[in-house]
């Protein structure tokens, strides 16, 4: 594929490419020390609570269930249970509940079940009334029943079922909101650099957290698991609402540099005066589509490993809670490294190669969806050598990352001004694997036998091949045109 211009491209669709290359010529303001920058690193903080709010209770579920011997080695697994040193003695005194799998099923996913309420309304109201309140208050939704869960855990499992669908409720307008914002504050050119560096935090969210709350479990107990990542949420918050502005313009502390930088750079992509909304062609945009199908796919994968892998390397691999956050965590290191080099990798292929914003959304997909899905099925073949299995997952994981500066962003080349609402749309879509995944996992996983798992892991990889050739087909890079009066793209 010439990547430069394809075969159907009309002359007309040239001019608004050399216009995009001319708009270049505005002074670049320097990173270092930037408002954009700065917005990028405190994201990443919060999507790092996010997601640690989110997560922690993966690993916890190990500790919270009535199935673990005084030394804290699970009492039955698959393969031989390693061994581990005996817990101190203050930490016996969180509860413990007898919970069977179909149970723990809905626990986990009920996360989910609050998170596609708020997704399309999250979208619409950043874009309506701003970004910056409705991502900290969600967050802090979140932060304040993530403190309440051992008091639910307590008065029963239907009660912590229903403050983690509040916990969804909050965390659900958080990525819609935040496409929102940089809709006004990413510039064309440096979109894949600050939205990777933002949304790394929920790769670092994940990472810090499993291990840490293996920590926490063993050495304290699982309720300090939500007081203390609670805590470091209300720290983020505190920092967000003193912090950050919705836009540029509104920015009390951006130099006029970066500020004339961003709006010029923008200025032909945004159509933000009035309501109105165009529904009709959003809803029938088949590069929306595209997303979406790729979006639900890759979650399929994603959440699979998120919610059940603590558990799977307890019940199969006969990790105790020690060891197991630590392990947990290891696909994810490599998935966020790969996210923001990726990131840096995509701009520079637009901005320097000239390749299509198009060829590179689907190269970085395709790379992203294919490489775990090969991955997470080999790991089901290597039955107990577990170094080996940890490897794939690592690797299945780490490849995965790449899809950031793929389909993930995808919205803000097609659609900036709607950004926000693409983002709910297709995140509406992708929560569902969330919903029903660990559900169907678990009903799969009765026995927990090796090769029960190697079907979920099948399930999986079947459904993220589907979503990187649909994707392929269907995807766009350019600016629709019903979502700006006169479209222009930049690299198309």
């Amino acid at each position: 594929m010439d990547r430069y211009m394809s075969d159907t491209e009309t002359d007309d669709q040239e001019q608004p490419l050399l216009l995009s290359r001319q708009d270049d010529k505005v002074e670049r303001a320097p990173a270092c020390c930037s408002s954009r920058y700065g917005l990028s690193l405190l994201s990443c903080y919060g999507f790092f609570v996010a997601y640690a709010l989110r997560v922690n209770l993966s690993v916890a579920m190990v500790d919270m269930l009535n199935n673990t011997d005084a030394s804290g080695n699970t009492s039955k697994s698959v393969c031989p249970a390693h061994s581990s040193p005996a817990r101190p003695n203050y930490n016996h005194t969180a509860s413990v509940y007898d919970w069977d799998s179909e149970t723990q099923g809905w626990i986990l996913g009920s996360f989910f079940y609050g998170y596609i309420l708020t997704q399309i309304p999250g979208g619409y109201l950043a874009r309506k009334y701003g970004a910056k309140w409705l991502l900290g208050l969600g967050i802090l939704g979140t932060v304040i029943f993530t403190l309440l869960t051992p008091v639910a855990a307590d008065l029963g499992a239907g009660y912590l079922i229903a403050v983690r669908v509040l916990e969804g409720i909050g965390e659900g307008v958080t990525f819609p909101a935040m496409h929102a914002m940089w809709a006004f504050w990413a510039p064309p050119m440096e979109r894949s650099r600050l939205l990777t560096i933002a949304y790394t935090g929920a790769q670092l969210g994940t990472v810090v957290a499993l291990p840490l709350s293996a920590q926490i479990c063993f050495y304290l107990d699982w309720t300090w698991v939500f007081y203390i990542f609670g805590i470091v949420g209300i720290v983020w918050f505190i920092l967000w609402a003193l912090l950050v502005s919705n836009t540029p313009s509104t920015h009390p502390r951006i130099t006029e540099q970066e500020r004339l930088y961003i709006t010029s750079s923008l200025n032909k992509e945004l159509t933000l005066s009035g309501d109105h909304i165009p529904w009709g062609s959003i809803l029938t945009s088949m590069p929306l589509w595209a997303i979406v199908v790729a979006h639900f796919s890759y979650n399929w994968t994603f959440y699979t490993l998120l919610t059940l892998l603590p558990t799977y390397m307890s019940d199969v691999l006969g990790f105790s809670i020690k060891e197991n956050g630590a392990l947990s965590a290891l696909p994810y290191i490599g998935c966020g490294l790969l996210a923001v080099l990726g990131g840096q990798l995509a701009d520079y292929l637009r901005e320097n190669c000239f390749y299509r914003t198009v060829v590179v959304r689907k190269a970085f997909s395709l790379i992203g969806m294919i490489g775990p899905a090969v991955f997470i099925v080999a790991a089901g073949y290597t039955g107990c050598n577990y170094i080996l299995a940890v490897a794939f997952l690592s690797i299945s994981s780490s490849l995965g990352g790449i899809v950031a500066s793929g389909f993930n962003i995808n919205h803000l080349d097609i659609a900036p001004s709607y950004a926000g609402i693409l983002l709910g749309i297709t995140n509406s879509f992708a929560t569902i694997p969330g919903m029903v995944g660990p559900v169907i996992a678990r009903a799969l996983t009765k026995n927990n036998t090796i090769e029960e798992w190697q079907t979920v892991f099948y399930i999986s990889a079947g459904i993220n091949l589907f979503g990187a050739l649909f994707y392929t087909v269907f995807g766009q890079g350019v600016v629709q045109p019903w979502a700006v009066h006169n479209p222009h793209s930049h690299g198309n």
